[in-house]
């Protein structure tokens, strides 16, 4: 993907090639994409003159088959701004998934901002999570509880590996909701990818929530952005709070811009990107190894879970391995066509998984060479067994 100059375990120093899976949010502009920002009609956004802003508005409601649609810089914005909105009565909570976006990686942005109350359900390995346990989550029959006013999922799922949620079971849940007087927010952040993996328009995923949000800035390779989307009078609500949260931009057409190349050029070739990441889930399995595995018969998109099943690997050490270079490496042939080692960088916690993602910039040679070094690092610990 790139190159750099960096130490390995000798101490040497080594001309690499990095290949960066940490996130599609590494994802950069493309050449048509600069040039689009380059040339774009800007106006003053607050005052609601901005063109390409307006353009790219429009277009996203069309696309989702919603009334309306809001600029935001961030998909953190927009899951704030959706729960401000829908849970604007004080006492009200949102029931989401225990592993979802919202609840573990936007700072809690719904009590420390908005004064909402996340109650959690248990996700299933899927992204779902049960639907008879939802029915019973609802809340406000007693006074001394608060009112359920929005339930939240997230679409691909992000922790659970990319997985796309089946519209059966979101038919479903629209209906209980509506039963019980409450409405549906969708983190789309990489929605483009669920429409992709199931071959449908994005209007047909989205069909049965009342909101939903997407990021320009994941997949989809735009620096900055992401589109908010409902009905008219939601939409006219997020605008005014979203001068609250200084999301009021003025030119922001630049960044309007990059988000439309992105919808005629990036998404038509999402599919490529599962593709990759099928290429390297396939070459991990094909391993058998006991210490790694994935679930190829379950992988939907771009993001790939590796298992760690060795108490004795974790994977921030398997992330560190991969992302330096060993003494044998070269003799083995682990380097690209000038010679180059290569440095594979994953995403890595205190998990038993390292995860995976692929996105637009990643080429198929990048996908070869970081096959080759991870079957390399793979094998080596197998060896230390």
């Amino acid at each position: 993907m790139y190159s750099q100059n960096v130490s390995g375990d000798n101490g040497a120093a080594n001309n690499v090639r990095v290949v960066d899976f940490r996130s599609d949010t590494i994802s950069v502009p493309t050449p048509s994409m600069r040039q689009a920002i380059f040339t774009a009609e800007v106006g003053d956004d607050v005052y609601g003159e901005d063109p390409t802003v307006r353009k790219l508005e429009e277009r996203s409601a069309a696309l989702f088959g919603k009334e309306a649609a809001l600029f935001v810089p961030t998909g953190t914005m927009a899951n704030l701004l959706a729960m401000m909105v829908h849970c604007s009565r004080r006492g009200t909570e949102a029931i989401v998934g225990d592993m979802a976006h919202g609840f573990l990686y936007e700072q809690g942005g719904a009590a420390q901002i908005a004064g909402v109350l996340l109650n959690t359900i248990k996700n299933n390995p899927d992204g779902t999570f049960c639907l008879n346990e939802l029915v019973h989550k609802f809340r406000g029959f007693d006074v001394h509880e608060p009112n359920t006013v929005l339930v939240m999922v997230e679409n691909t799922h992000n922790i659970c590996g990319g997985k796309v949620l089946p519209l059966d079971w979101l038919e479903k849940l629209a209906v209980i909701c509506r039963e019980k007087g409450a409405k549906v927010h969708m983190d789309g952040a990489r929605v483009f990818n669920a429409a992709a993996h199931m071959n449908l328009p994005v209007s047909r995923i989205v069909r049965d929530v009342d909101s939903v949000c997407f990021c320009l800035s994941k997949g989809l390779a735009c620096p900055v952005g992401s589109m908010l989307i409902g009905t008219k009078d939601f939409i006219k609500e997020a605008h005014r709070l979203r001068k609250a949260l200084g999301g009021g931009m003025r030119q922001v057409g630049f960044l309007a811009a990059a988000g439309l190349c992105a919808l005629d050029e990036i998404v038509p070739k999402l599919k490529d990107d599962h593709v990759r990441t099928r290429r390297i889930a396939e070459a991990i399995d094909q391993l058998a190894s006991p210490i790694f595995k994935v679930d190829l018969a379950n992988l939907h998109s771009n993001i790939l879970m590796v298992q760690i099943l060795s108490k004795s690997v974790t994977s921030s050490d398997f992330a560190h391995r991969l992302a330096i270079v060993s003494a044998g490496e070269q003799k083995a042939g682990v380097v690209d066509s000038e010679g180059n080692s290569i440095v594979v960088k994953v995403s890595a916690r205190d998990w038993s998984f390292a995860r995976i993602v692929i996105y637009t910039n990643i080429t198929d040679e990048d996908v070869e060479l970081a096959i080759a070094k991870i079957r390399y690092v793979m094998r080596e610990y197998e060896n230390d067994l």
